[in-house]
């Protein structure tokens, strides 16, 4: 079973990290999961983190793969390719508004607004 799980493993710790955009957003989702220790965040507060912080973090893996296939297809510009880095990437960015509105409204709710 362990060697089911070591390729996963691998692409996330081993070659993930090397990639900057993955290493920011695995960063950045450990520091969100400082701050929801500070803040003593409830159960589903914590569920509704963990979703968006594993949501972005894969959406960038994903967008890392997709980038990776292109070049493997050509190294010179393409506005096809272009077209499908840019769509890769927007999956990105929209994950990140969602899960940017969401720790807004948590934090909003601990720091006295909701």
């Amino acid at each position: 079973m362990k060697h089911k799980f070591l390729p996963a493993f691998r692409g996330l710790f081993s070659d993930g990290w090397k990639d900057p955009g993955i290493r920011t957003q695995i960063i950045l989702a450990a520091l969100a999961v400082c701050a929801a220790f500070i803040l003593r965040l409830d159960a589903m507060e914590w569920c509704a983190g963990i979703i968006c912080a594993g949501m972005v973090i894969a959406a960038e893996i994903l967008n890392t793969a997709i980038e990776k296939v292109c070049d493997l297809y050509s190294e010179q510009y393409d506005e096809r390719i272009r077209v499908i880095k840019d769509l890769a990437a927007g999956a990105v960015l929209a994950a990140s508004i969602a899960a940017l509105a969401v720790a807004l409204i948590i934090l909003a709710r601990h720091i006295g607004g909701l």
